[in-house]
């Protein structure tokens, strides 16, 4: 399975991870998706899975010497990080929230948005920009990242380093850019 945004499942759902995967024979489960380790994953599987794993990682050109530090800070975002992901949750519900007021955007705060991510419409009948365009203007004039989806869909994704500061910021940039282009 895999499992790089497993953690955010399991903290919505309240389930532990170890539950949602039983069913599966293997795992790849990354660290820094959501639990801002610098770099890291986790292969996870039986025994004889992982010796194989091993064995083609080495027959591959896949390994790494003196990767102490790395580990060192995988082994905190897995004990530390878990904690948080809810307050990226409840970033991504304010996000939704907000936008939904704003005139040109589309979403359904309580049914759209599960976890830290937020996808919404920009709606062409209220305003004259596409969501290429939106995402220039946003990263060019305000420092604001959001994804392009398709021709009028966005993505935001919140994450340990957005604060509630940064959730009003983004919502008074997206408003000011549609306001200035309604039709």
């Amino acid at each position: 399975m895999d499992g790089a945004r497993l953690m955010n499942a399991a903290i919505q759902l309240n389930i532990q991870p170890a539950k949602l995967v039983e069913c599966c024979d293997s795992v790849s489960f990354c660290l820094s998706k959501g639990l801002a380790a610098p770099v890291g994953s986790l292969v996870v599987g039986t025994h004889d899975f992982i010796r194989r794993a091993k064995r083609l990682r080495k027959v591959l050109g896949g390994g790494m010497r003196q990767v102490g530090v790395l580990a060192a800070a995988g082994i905190i975002s897995l004990t530390k990080m878990p904690e948080l992901l809810e307050l990226d949750h409840q970033h991504a519900k304010l996000l939704a929230q907000g936008l939904s007021k704003i005139h040109g955007c589309e979403i359904d705060p309580e049914n759209d948005v599960q976890t830290n991510i937020v996808v919404f419409q920009l709606d062409p009948d209220k305003i004259n920009i596409d969501a290429s365009t939106f995402a220039t203007i946003l990263k060019n004039e305000y420092q604001i990242l959001v994804t392009v989806q398709g021709k009028f869909r966005c993505r935001f994704v919140a994450h340990y380093m957005i604060s509630k500061e940064n959730i009003e910021y983004v919502l008074q940039k997206v408003k000011q850019v549609l306001e200035n282009n309604k039709k």
